[in-house]
């Protein structure tokens, strides 16, 4: 006679965890893979993030199929209102709900608190907001990057240009936190190695309400140069204080914005903004893959992109392809498959991210054209060069960041 094998019953409760076991496993198969989404949609800062940033990082998402390893993609928002304790906090809160990446965190205030959750957490973090050198210098961490621009990108393509073309001696308006003060350092490191020097400084708040004295103290200070240190709103009528002060396109002394969107630009109007040296990492008007881009965000958003909010497509699309490629979730897989693969879109073909979490990519150094030169609208830039990669960049062995020297 064959014997009969019987299969030996589980105990119930191995058998139960093993069931939870497969449901869980099941359950995280079938969980969507989150991207969260924080940036300034209400406050100073929301013209050159906010909704357009949004928009764009869905762009990407919708580019891709809106999935990943079989799993919905969804993006999650959050207005900070550039107020560092409510950006972390709410880190600190998706991070913990399973949240697998944020993205973006305009203003760097905002961007260095979020930073210091996503070290302690081990999590994903990409930011194409803020300006903060730290970011990718001596606070750089294994799962954090930084994507559009940085201080020392920002005075290495319009501060030196300006220095060359304008004049050396310097006066900066700046904004008074650690974005501003970045821009205003890296400024005058950039400008120095041209001969250029800083005659003196007038910093105000975020958000102020009065520039007058600013102004006052730049036009006595008889500088040849205006440097602009601050963002957004605090810019646009920083700008418009000088007009009315005196300091005109056809002035002996000139303004140079060392941080200037197109979003800023057609707030001011070309008749106030023209002549303007100014530094972006893209152009909707570049070429025709930029055009036809641009053309479909436009009908979303009623406006033009600029480089932070590309910069904001641009990161969600290479996480989620980096996702894709990586097989997983897992942060630091997903941050070494980024590293690997190159950064090629509409927002940059050169793209590479480096071990200190910087994304390098080429620089544009534009000036804003006159009401007469602009033919069509949103037709304000003039291209006036090209600053490659590895001059638009610190040095990887010039980097702050221990990961460099590993």
């Amino acid at each position: 006679m064959t014997a009969v094998v019987r299969p030996f019953p589980l105990p119930r409760v191995l058998a139960a965890a093993v069931a939870l076991a497969c449901s869980a496993g099941l359950a995280h198969a079938q969980q969507a893979v989150r991207i969260g989404l924080i940036a300034d949609q209400s406050g100073v800062y929301s013209a050159i993030t906010g909704k357009g940033s949004v928009v764009a990082a869905q762009m990407a998402i919708d580019e891709l199929g809106g999935k990943v390893l079989g799993r919905k993609v969804e993006l999650l928002t959050f207005d900070h209102q550039s107020k560092a304790d409510s950006a972390a906090a709410k880190a600190r809160e998706w991070y913990d709900s399973g949240v697998d990446a944020i993205q973006d965190v305009g203003g760097s205030a905002a961007a260095l608190a979020v930073l210091n959750i996503a070290k302690e957490k081990g999590k994903v973090l990409v930011m194409s907001g803020p300006a903060s050198n730290r970011i990718t210098g001596d606070l750089c961490a294994p799962t954090v990057a930084h994507w559009a621009y940085n201080s020392y990108s920002l005075a290495n393509t319009v501060g030196k240009a300006a220095a060359e073309r304008v004049g050396k001696h310097w006066f900066f308006i700046s904004a008074d936190y650690s974005g501003g003060q970045d821009v205003v350092r890296a400024t005058t490191a950039a400008i120095a190695t041209v001969g250029g020097k800083v005659v003196g400084e007038a910093k105000h708040p975020l958000n102020a309400s009065d520039f007058s004295s600013a102004v006052v103290q730049a036009q006595s200070s008889k500088a040849e140069v205006v440097g602009l240190a601050n963002f957004g709103n605090d810019l646009v009528n920083s700008i418009k204080a000088a007009r009315e002060f005196g300091i005109k396109p056809d002035s002996q002394q000139k303004l140079a914005s060392l941080l200037m969107y197109i979003n800023d630009v057609h707030s001011l109007g070309l008749k106030t903004a023209q002549g303007m040296l100014l530094s972006e990492a893209f152009y909707w008007d570049l070429n025709d893959e930029t055009r036809a881009f641009a053309k479909r965000y436009f009908a979303k958003v009623n406006a033009m992109p600029n480089m932070s909010q590309m910069g904001a497509y641009s990161s969600v699309r290479h996480y989620l392809q980096a996702v894709a490629a990586a097989g997983t979730t897992e942060a630091k897989t997903v941050m070494a498959k980024m590293r690997e693969l190159p950064v090629q879109d509409v927002f940059t073909k050169s793209g590479r991210l480096r071990e200190d979490g910087m994304m390098v990519h080429d620089m544009y150094l534009f000036q804003v054209k006159s009401p007469a030169e602009s033919k069509y609208p949103w037709d304000y830039y003039k291209l006036v060069g090209t600053v490659p990669a590895d001059k638009a960049f610190v040095p990887l062995a010039e980097s702050s960041c221990p990961l460099a020297r590993k």
